[in-house]
């Protein structure tokens, strides 16, 4: 992709000061709404738009603002308000996001993320991807074992979108499903309730952000958080959402959660194959979402190895251990259903045989 830099300049036609604030948004929100997606700035005085940015994406907000103040045209003496909607859906129809998420990690360039506690930095190449890949698409997973930043980095990306106002709030959620153990009854309120299955998204907010921080961000609901039996029937615009331990999620809960994002709402997946705590029969969502969505443009899937663990090195080594025996563990089952079906095609055989040679006796007789 150029690095080319280009400036355009549009003088929109008819001036009028109650078009361009409908186009414009309150506080500019609908200008800030097309930088954010496009990677352009923009700038104007009056009805005199200046548009800086790479040519294909400058040309495509150049369009857009164009053909949005036609939309601001009076019906029966009545301005259309343009909102963020509007905005999303034009700059869907221009295609220009397929064409500029292509190439992954910009070449020569490194991938971060500032927050008021200092720039977290990927310590894989699989990690650079997955921050790429959560500015780039709607819908990204990040599939991997224990300790490979999954988590970690979702809430990072989360962060950065809200402080630089991408979205206008961050919304964590998680089945609650135990770990093997029965918890019984949990006393207080539905957030006391929930906040023990959160607690890796409260300590990575906690450090990015700073306690008294995130306080006061959930006090007034910029910070949500809420257990994912409560996501049904809700539509989330202009989010960041987290679903995480999304393999004790069922194939229905899946679904309805991929069904919730709305408009410039931006979702991270997170979750472990190997640590499902599904009742036995229960299909994991996770695993069932891998592969019906596989082939959808807007999603991106992210897959840790162990490789990429950045938590105490024998963690990495416990990953490894385990692997390897799974991979034994199932190769002897394999072994022990091929030795039963062979005994019980044996078997058959045998049965039949003797029925064959018995009509044969009877048939001398």
């Amino acid at each position: 992709m150029s690095n080319k830099i280009v400036t355009l300049e549009i003088d929109l036609e008819p001036s009028d000061n109650h078009r361009l604030a409908s186009l414009c948004g309150p506080f500019d929100d609908n200008i800030k709404h097309l930088e954010r997606r496009l990677g352009v700035e923009i700038s104007y005085r009056g009805n005199f738009f200046t548009i800086v940015g790479q040519p294909h994406t400058s040309a495509a907000a150049l369009e857009i603002i164009k053909t949005l103040y036609v939309n601001t045209s009076p019906v029966r003496g009545t301005i259309p308000d343009i909102e963020p909607e509007d905005i999303h859906l034009a700059v869907k129809e221009t295609g220009i996001l397929e064409q500029t998420t292509e190439s992954a990690i910009p070449h020569g360039k490194e991938v971060f993320i500032k927050t008021k506690k200092g720039v977290i930095k990927p310590r894989t190449p699989n990690q650079a991807q997955y921050l790429v890949n959560m500015v780039t698409h709607d819908i990204t997973f990040g599939v991997g074992p224990a300790g490979t930043g999954k988590t970690y980095l979702a809430v990072a990306a989360a962060v950065d979108a809200l402080e630089r106002q991408e979205i206008r709030r961050i919304l964590l959620t998680r089945p609650a499903v135990e770990a093997g153990e029965k918890l019984g009854f949990l006393p207080g309120d539905l957030s006391q309730k929930v906040d023990p299955y959160l607690r890796p998204l409260y300590d990575a907010l906690f450090e990015m952000l700073g306690f008294e921080r995130v306080e006061k961000l959930m006090e007034r609901n910029v910070i949500e958080v809420a257990p994912l039996a409560y996501m049904r029937g809700r539509t989330l615009n202009d989010a960041f959402i987290i679903l995480d331990e999304s393999q004790n999620t069922t194939v229905e809960q899946m679904k309805m959660f991929l069904t919730r994002i709305g408009f410039n709402s931006r979702a991270v997946i997170t979750g472990d194959i190997t640590q499902i705590d599904l009742p036995r029969g229960s299909r994991s969502g996770l695993r069932h979402a891998i592969e019906v969505l596989n082939d959808v443009d807007e999603i991106s899937f992210n897959f840790f190895q162990s490789d990429d663990v950045v938590r105490h090195p024998v963690v990495a080594r416990i990953v490894n251990a385990y692997e390897k025996w799974e991979a034994q563990d199932q190769k002897a089952r394999k072994e022990i259903e091929k030795r039963r079906r062979e005994e019980h095609e044996t078997k058959l055989f045998e049965a039949a045989k003797a029925e064959l040679s018995e009509n044969l006796e009877t048939h001398k007789e």
